[in-house]
C-alpha cells in the first residue's frame, strides 16, 4: 500500500510539470483567408506566446522578437506538394524603461515602429497578423487545391557573455508552435 501511494506521488510530481508546460505551449489560432481584388491574404493569432518569463525579460530591456513562416502548397494528393510562396516576417518588441513605452515594429509593414504605454497592447499587436498578403490571385488557378502552412516561433536572444549569469531565465525562454494546416479549394 505503501508502495503505491509513493509510486502514485513520484507519477504525479514527474508529470504534473509536463501537464502545467503543455497548458502553457503557444498556439496558431483564428486563421482566416480572404482575398481582395488581386491579393490572397491571411489573418491569425499567436496565444499564449508570453510567459511569465518573456514578459519578465521585456520588461527588463530584453527586446523580443517573433518570427512567423507562412508557406503555400498546390497539393494535387501525390506525396510532393509543389511551394508556390514562401514568407518570413517577424515582429519585434521593445520597452524603454526611461520612457516607460513600448516599441512595436511589425518589418512587413510599411509603417513606422507603433509606441504604446500598455504592455497588454503590445503583446497584442505582437502577435495578431492581419493583412498578410501571401501570393497574387492570378498565380492560383480555379477549382485546384492548396494547403496554408503557419507556424510561429520566438528568435533566440543571444546576450553578451557577462550577462548570460544575470540573464539566466532566457534559456527558459523559447517557444515554437506547431505548423498549422488549412487546406482549400480556389
Amino acid at each position: 500500500m505503501i508502495t503505491l501511494v509513493l509510486a502514485a506521488i513520484l507519477l504525479f510530481c514527474f508529470f504534473y510539470p509536463l501537464m502545467a508546460f503543455a497548458e502553457e505551449t503557444a498556439s496558431i489560432e483564428n486563421i482566416k483567408l480572404a482575398n481582395t481584388r488581386d491579393d490572397l491574404l491571411t489573418y491569425f493569432d499567436i496565444k499564449q506566446a508570453f510567459t511569465e518569463k518573456i514578459n519578465q525579460a521585456v520588461l527588463n530591456g530584453v527586446s523580443t522578437t517573433f518570427s512567423f513562416y507562412i508557406t503555400l502548397y498546390k497539393t494535387d494528393g501525390s506525396w510532393f506538394d509543389k511551394k508556390i510562396s514562401d514568407i518570413q516576417i517577424k515582429s519585434t518588441l521593445k520597452y524603454n524603461s526611461l520612457k516607460k513605452e513600448f516599441s512595436v515594429l511589425k518589418t512587413w509593414k510599411d509603417e513606422k515602429a507603433i509606441v504604446t504605454q500598455s504592455f497588454e497592447e503590445a503583446k497584442s499587436l505582437m502577435t495578431e497578423i492581419d493583412n498578410l498578403k501571401i501570393i497574387p490571385l492570378n498565380q492560383l488557378v480555379k477549382g485546384d487545391k492548396y494547403q496554408l502552412r503557419i507556424k510561429a516561433k520566438l528568435d533566440k536572444v543571444t546576450l553578451p557573455l557577462s550577462l548570460h549569469t544575470v540573464f539566466f531565465f532566457v534559456s527558459f525562454w523559447d517557444f515554437e508552435t506547431n505548423w498549422y494546416l488549412i487546406n482549400f479549394t480556389y
